[in-house]
């Protein structure tokens, strides 16, 4: 043989299923996947969601049936949505102790509460007639500390319907510590924030618009980050941290790998990412065209989040991908 032959040869932990499976790196598991889902007000069936295919708005009996399936299949959490029959200027729906999202929250940790965690968006986008998320100064400008007043009343009455987590998706200054000061307040102490800490102003959210029925006009560019900026995502971890909270997001996930390893690992808490409506309606509009395969697809999107640092991820395919991975 020549010095030059090759000795050390990788391809070695290639060669079967088995072998590959022995030494992978990255490893997805159920009980790390969250389902979203949403609930609509005033329906007596599912309503499919265009843009999703596959996905619905539910009603409340089906949003039941839903929480059971996903528990069954080992998921860890659902995070709730809820859409209105009716919007207001300041979202009055999303404070409603009868309003459609507290119903909902109700309806499932009564059935699956043990099981697995459940969680609510706590966000005025899907309650405000003008689908921003928050309160609008006299200018039209969202106004931060107005809303966070919104934010604590939301957080309070989410926890007394009973949800495990509250997730804070505004994107406002000091929304964190708003929360956190009003459920303790409200003797919530063990109601834990799941901050969406680096959330950026993005088209992948196309989609979800029409999934919760928003009404907006014009973009979040004000509030939510820049798709250009790295490093004002770990001040943002900073803040949300020494505010208290519990585990922190990333939001989307896929074109934002990058920034979702920087804050994998400077965070002292746990770390999910959201792969949104928009990676989700990707791949299922280029699967049904047959230009990709699709569970292979599934896959490897899930573990790219992954291997990038997410504990938990929260994805359209939870159940989906929790059989296949089982």
């Amino acid at each position: 043989m020549s010095a030059e032959f090759p000795s050390v040869r990788p391809r070695r932990l290639r060669t079967t299923p088995a072998m590959r499976r022995l030494v992978a790196e990255t490893r997805l598991h159920p009980a790390e996947l969250i389902l979203p889902a949403f609930v609509r007000e005033g329906i007596t069936e599912p309503q499919p969601i265009g843009s999703m295919p596959g996905v619905v708005q539910h009603t409340r009996d089906t949003l039941r049936r839903a929480a059971v399936e996903a528990a069954e299949a080992g998921v860890g959490g659902l995070m709730l949505f809820g859409v209105p029959l009716v919007q207001d200027a300041t979202g009055t729906a999303g404070t409603d102790p009868e309003g459609i999202l507290q119903l909902a929250i109700r309806d499932v940790v009564s059935e699956v509460g043990d099981q697995l965690v459940v969680m609510s968006d706590l966000c005025l986008d899907e309650f405000t007639d003008h689908g921003h998320c928050g309160v609008l100064a006299a200018d039209g400008s969202v106004d931060n500390d107005a809303t966070l007043e919104r934010y604590a009343e939301m957080a309070v009455v989410q926890a007394d319907a009973g949800v495990h987590l509250v997730g804070p998706s505004g994107m406002m200054d000091g929304q964190v510590a708003a929360v956190r000061k009003a459920l303790d307040a409200a003797g919530h102490q063990d109601t834990g924030i799941l901050a969406y800490t680096a959330k950026y102003a993005s088209a992948f959210f196309g989609p979800f618009r029409e999934a919760v029925g928003s009404s907006l006009k014009g973009d979040r560019k004000t509030y939510q980050q820049d798709p250009a900026n790295a490093r004002e995502a770990l001040r943002e971890l900073a803040q949300d941290v020494a505010e208290g909270a519990d585990l922190v997001m990333v939001k989307p996930a896929t074109a934002y790998l990058d920034i979702l390893r920087q804050v994998a690992d400077a965070s002292p808490v746990p770390v999910s990412a959201y792969q949104v409506s928009g990676e989700y309606a990707m791949v299922e509009a280029a699967a049904a065209n047959g230009w990709v395969d699709r569970e292979r697809m599934i896959m490897e999107t899930l573990t790219s989040i992954r291997r990038a640092g997410a504990e938990q991820i929260l994805t359209y395919w939870a159940v989906e991908a929790a059989r296949m991975i089982r």
